[in-house]
């Protein structure tokens, strides 16, 4: 076959593709009606023709290696039609803040005031920063080169790694492609953030790793291993975490199986060198990381108790007053459903045959535990606090499906083409179209009106003029109070230091004081003695419920009824109160400097 087929076949449908995921968005922006068919017409008229010519016989590595890059290309425009100009996720104000730091200052290891580990982790931010000092382009945009080459690599990284197991072509693109299927490909994994860069990095150490094991040249892939290695430890906590949790499942199951032994030395020699890189560097380098994880592992652990017990308390309701339409909805119950059985099909077909390399039998093995990790998540995504640690599962989990389906897949292609394909296709779209909808729910994907306590509309010119002033007027690197979403641009364009509080330092006790009455004296104190400075006040909540069902952060004590926990007279009691001395007002916004000097006086 030619290149001239897939050429024009896949230039005409990214055209029109794109062209539909534009017309998506101005749908969604102006609240016209179509934003979800026209979305998902425009992934499916490009995705399902790339899968095709993927997976035919004729194609050669080259032809194939095309349209795989093709297909990641294609598949980060839903989050680059996002927000093209700048950050909009809630972790991109702290990556892209990060790496602003660093462009200016040069150091690394500083503190981020909006996600506390961010700092800890440099790997991403020192890129981002290095491509924009050497090109002169901004930092998003050497971050969006950077992220691009990133999301390209993890599906060239999947059929690389696919291809050393199951040593085929055409498995390796189908992996490739149901790899692509997970919920946090299109948005999560795109987004400006340490996982998005750590994650091809995981993918190609595992490569080097399989690599290393088994083929020539081993030195040279036992270096490269510890080096990808090295590079995802400094990227990413959870995913150098993950990395050795796959590594560790691998060796273990190459241990024991006849002909493996070399192979599994080399396995646990590397499993445990990786190990210690991660231990090294959490102890000594980011000590403050298991602080930041345990709160929410724990949280969700207790909300599963509660769902598990008689009064069910602890739970969500997904899709709970949801603009999805209803076939996002259905899919997104019916493609955990679907996975099972496909991991069901190539499970029993792994059973019956038996490869005979026992080292890429232990892969396949390997393969199908690290899949099977995908379905007790299910009960993470119930829980309020579970959900966000489940989403980022998926990117390992589905790692491990997308190698066990893939010869499954191309089995029935080759036996019964003529049912299997238009079968296939029915699959893939479905998963493709549940586990988006599982994964993000629709502000994140879609424009939209500003609507408070959203992380990605909440964010109004208004906000960022007045983080502009801010800084203009009295410097950066200010501590300042705030709620979670000006804390976002405060702490970002704003260039200051915002605590949202917590249960240790409850800042959001200044909110909830009734007018008249005394601000607890211990918080005042403490606010005092660490040199706090300002504080802002959205004036919003007292109108709006936020959407999202967070005022300032995650365990706060405040009530959730789907009605502004707020009072006006709460929001405005400041410009009464001696300590504080109002110095901005633009309407909605807010911002009082502290003065403490007079905290003998009445209150």
């Amino acid at each position: 076959m030619t290149w001239t087929a897939p050429t024009v076949t896949l230039t005409l449908t990214g055209a029109a593709g794109a062209t539909a995921l534009v017309a998506a968005d101005r749908a969604a922006e102006w609240q016209r009606p179509g934003a979800f068919a026209l979305f998902w017409l425009g992934m499916l008229v490009f995705t399902l023709p790339a899968a095709y010519w993927a997976v035919r016989r004729q194609p050669g590595p080259a032809p194939r290696t095309a349209v795989l890059v093709a297909y990641g290309c294609f598949t980060y425009l839903p989050k680059l039609l996002r927000n093209p100009a700048g950050p909009l996720y809630h972790d991109e104000y702290a990556h892209w803040r990060q790496s602003h730091e660093i462009l200016l200052d040069g150091r690394l290891f500083e503190a981020n005031p909006i996600v506390r580990v961010v700092g800890d982790f440099p790997g991403l931010h020192a890129t981002v920063a290095a491509l924009a000092a050497l090109t002169g382009v901004s930092v998003w945009h050497a971050a969006l080169a950077v992220l691009i080459a990133a999301h390209v690599l993890v599906v060239l990284g999947v059929a690389a790694l696919a291809e050393q197991l199951w040593r085929d072509g055409r498995t390796a693109a189908v992996a490739a492609l149901a790899y692509g299927l997970n919920s946090s490909f299109l948005f999560f994994d795109t987004q400006f953030g340490y996982e998005s860069l750590a994650i091809p990095l995981m993918i190609w150490t595992l490569v080097a790793l399989h690599r290393a094991i088994r083929g020539p040249q081993r030195t040279g892939w036992i270096a490269g291993t510890l080096l990808l290695a090295a590079a995802t430890v400094v990227t990413h906590h959870l995913t150098a975490l993950g990395l050795v949790a796959i590594m560790l499942i691998f060796a273990a199951a190459l241990t024991g199986r006849r002909g493996c032994r070399p192979a599994a030395w080399t396995a646990w020699l590397l499993t445990l060198a990786v190990a210690g890189l991660v231990a090294g560097w959490l102890c000594w380098v980011a000590p403050k990381t298991a602080g930041y994880l345990d709160p929410y592992l724990g949280k969700a652990l207790n909300q599963i108790a509660g769902i598990l017990n008689d009064s069910g308390s602890g739970g969500r309701t997904l899709f709970k007053q949801s603009v999805a339409p209803w076939y996002e909805q259905k899919a997104a119950f019916a493609a955990p459903v679907l996975a099972l059985a496909a991991t069901a099909a190539a499970a029993w077909r792994l059973r019956r045959h038996r490869d005979p390399d026992p080292v890429d039998r232990g892969g396949a093995v390997a393969a199908l535990l690290i899949g099977l990790c995908y379905f007790p998540a299910a009960l993470l995504i119930l829980t309020p606090s579970g959900a966000e640690g489940a989403r980022r599962t998926w990117a390992f989990s589905y790692l491990g499906l997308a190698l066990l389906v893939a010869p499954t897949a191309v089995a029935l292609l080759d036996r019964k083409a003529r049912a299997a394909g238009p079968a296939l296709a029915a699959l893939f779209t479905v998963l493709l179209v549940g586990n988006t909808a599982a994964g993000m729910n629709p502000s994140y994907r879609f424009p939209g009106p500003a609507t408070y306590g959203s992380d990605t509309r909440s964010i109004t010119p208004e906000v960022r003029a007045a983080a502009d002033w801010l800084r203009a007027t009295q410097g950066r690197d200010l501590r300042i109070v705030a709620d979670r979403y000006s804390g976002l641009v405060f702490g970002s364009y704003g260039d200051q230091f915002p605590v949202t509080g917590s249960v240790t330092f409850p800042t959001y006790d200044l909110y909830l004081t009734q007018p008249g009455r005394p601000v607890p004296p211990p918080l005042l104190h403490q606010l005092s003695e660490w040199d706090f400075g300002y504080l802002i006040v959205d004036r919003r909540m007292a109108e709006q419920a936020p959407e999202i069902g967070i005022y300032f952060e995650t365990n706060e004590p405040i009530p959730h009824d789907g009605r502004p926990a707020f009072t006006l007279g709460q929001l405005t009691k400041f410009d009464h109160t001696p300590w504080t001395i109002k110095i901005y007002d633009s309407g909605d916004i807010a911002i009082y400097r502290f003065d403490f000097s007079t905290l003998g006086g009445p209150q």
